[in-house]
């Protein structure tokens, strides 16, 4: 439904506004949202050309929310980094679709306009309300991941 980058981008945008407008490097949120280093340092700089983290250099830099959380959606998010493609025209450019979609198009772009509007009417704010001020995205972050399940009659320990 999303893309991959996008879900990393969300993550990020809810780690830091869990972490009230601080300024945190690549690693800490990497390590606090379970997303390689890399690839978000890719995904926060495209935040901050897109106005939505402030980008601080220095040893002492990082990233954090440009503005409050209840003012960014999570469609501002989406779109910041891999923006939904609207169907302008049915691709197969057919002669009997000129000047409007065929069904299938009509119906697919309709979907992405109510994915749209669904995404603009939810701020991070909101999602962190849903969560709880202390409780972090998908539990995956600040170390609430969790173990898998041992076999029965197995500990921690590795003893039967």
């Amino acid at each position: 439904m999303i893309s991959q980058t996008a879900e990393y981008a969300l993550r990020a945008v809810m780690w830091l506004a869990a972490h009230d407008r601080a300024t945190s490097g690549t690693s800490v949120i990497a390590e606090g949202t379970g997303v390689p280093a890399g690839y978000l340092s890719k995904v926060l700089q495209c935040l901050a050309r897109h106005g939505l983290v402030i980008s601080t250099p220095g040893r002492h830099g990082g990233f954090r929310l440009a503005r409050a959380a209840t003012e960014v959606s999570v469609l501002d998010v989406v779109q910041a980094v891999a923006p939904f493609g609207r169907i302008q025209t049915c691709p197969l450019r057919a002669e009997s679709h000129k000047g409007r979609l065929c069904p299938l198009h009509r119906r697919l772009n309709e979907a992405m306009e109510s994915l749209e509007k669904a995404f603009a009417a939810v701020t991070i704010g909101q999602l962190l309300q849903e969560q709880g001020i202390h409780r972090h995205s998908c539990g995956a972050l600040a170390g609430e991941r969790q173990a898998a399940p041992l076999p029965p009659g197995q500990t921690a320990r590795g003893e039967s």
